[in-house]
């Protein structure tokens, strides 16, 4: 379990292309080779956690939990075997707010425009990791609607992507209300399915 053990706003947050740096550098806990872990060490929050490829899956989440290089949850399990499955040689698990939390009800209240900042940063960078057109699957689940400004911080995503001429899916069958599913407990050979973010946003306008 990780539960926040104060606001981000009280940390002291590097740059992104300063947490990158020294996540490109050699590493005695995990080979940089096969994994990319922004930041580089366990914190109150991270960016980018994945596998290394020239056709990755990017999936989004809402916030990281516990998970590692070589200690992956349930989640990223889960993530892994969908993207191999579905022809893709690695993945990447990204999140709507870069916050750390087990339990989603722990993010904090509002929204750290620094934190926020930095992980759009991050997800440029992981749009252009991608040799191919990116491919994205939105897989945050009902859990968007924990706190308001996910999202607002889901809206500046989805502008960056348009940009990057990326492609969206789901994966599962989508909530009543027409949320992504999560990936926890889907089959390993479940397809990935088109998704339109744009209308996906006028969920939020009602």
């Amino acid at each position: 379990m990780h539960i926040p053990s104060q606001y981000t706003t009280a940390l002291s947050l590097p740059e992104f292309s300063q947490a990158l740096q020294q996540a490109l550098l050699p590493s005695k806990e995990y080979d940089v080779k096969q994994w990319l872990y922004v930041p580089n060490h366990y914190s109150e929050y991270r960016y980018i956690l994945g596998t290394r490829g020239k056709k990755p899956l990017i999936c989004v989440g809402i916030n990281p939990s516990t998970a590692a290089p070589n200690a992956l949850d349930n989640t990223l399990k889960s993530v892994e075997r969908v993207a191999l499955h579905n022809g893709y040689d690695s993945f990447i698990m990204f999140n709507v707010y870069a916050q750390r939390a087990t339990n989603p009800k722990d993010m904090e209240p509002a929204c750290n425009p620094m934190l926020h900042q930095q992980n759009m940063q991050a997800f440029r960078y992981v749009l252009e990791l991608s040799t191919q057109t990116p491919a994205i699957w939105a897989a945050w689940g009902t859990i968007i609607e924990m706190r308001p400004y996910l999202s607002a911080c889901l809206r500046d995503m989805i502008s960056i992507a348009t940009e990057h001429d990326a492609l969206w899916f789901t994966a599962g069958k989508r909530s009543q209300k027409g949320h992504p599913h999560h990936p926890l407990y889907l089959k390993k050979d479940s397809a990935l399915d088109p998704f339109d973010p744009i209308e996906y946003l006028r969920l939020f306008e009602r």
